[in-house]
């Protein structure tokens, strides 16, 4: 009974999404089959805003949705070549998600002219998240203008963090052109 009880509860943080403490990631070193830094983001098309009339209900599950985080689908928006930051995140099974969506939507307002913010929820692109290979919510995913994993994040991440990773992927890229 134990030994199920065990899988039970690793099985629901995996899907329920526990922060990453219960990750695969916070046990220390890389986890195997997790798309990681230095790989290159897979495309793929996702459903977008126009896809739904503008329905933003069929796009996320978000109480405060923001229009921008839906305008491309994610292999249009890799096409663009600007840095994009990839927030998987289903709040509605998911209370750090809103959280999570919360301090995007803030980074947002401030970098929207260099970056592209993308967020999928698992319920209207359940495909991206198989692609990303992500098990659980909220998961990160900090892409350079290149279509480069620059960043991954499992878990829960503070306004700081996010930002810091924000500052990374426009460092990567201009790293880049001027080599």
């Amino acid at each position: 009974m134990k030994k199920n009880l065990g899988w039970l509860i690793l099985f629901s943080c995996l899907v329920c999404g526990c922060n990453e403490q219960f990750s695969l990631w916070g046990m220390g070193g890389e986890s195997k089959g997790v798309l990681q830094k230095g790989m290159l983001a897979p495309s793929l098309p996702t459903k977008k805003l126009a896809d739904v009339s503008g329905d933003m209900s069929k796009m996320t599950t978000y109480r405060q949705p923001d229009a921008r985080m839906y305008q491309y689908s994610l292999d249009e928006a890799l096409a663009l070549g600007k840095p994009i930051v990839l927030e998987f995140a289903t709040p509605g099974h998911c209370t750090v998600c809103d959280g999570q969506l919360q301090i995007l939507k803030a980074l947002l307002e401030k970098y929207q002219n260099q970056v592209l913010f993308l967020h999928m929820d698992q319920y209207q692109n359940p495909q991206a998240f198989k692609a990303y290979r992500v098990m659980g919510d909220p998961w990160t995913f900090f892409i350079d203008k290149n279509g480069i994993v620059n960043g991954v994040q499992p878990g829960r991440m503070l306004h700081g963090e996010m930002e810091a990773g924000i500052r990374k992927i426009l460092m990567a890229g201009s790293e880049k052109s001027a080599g």
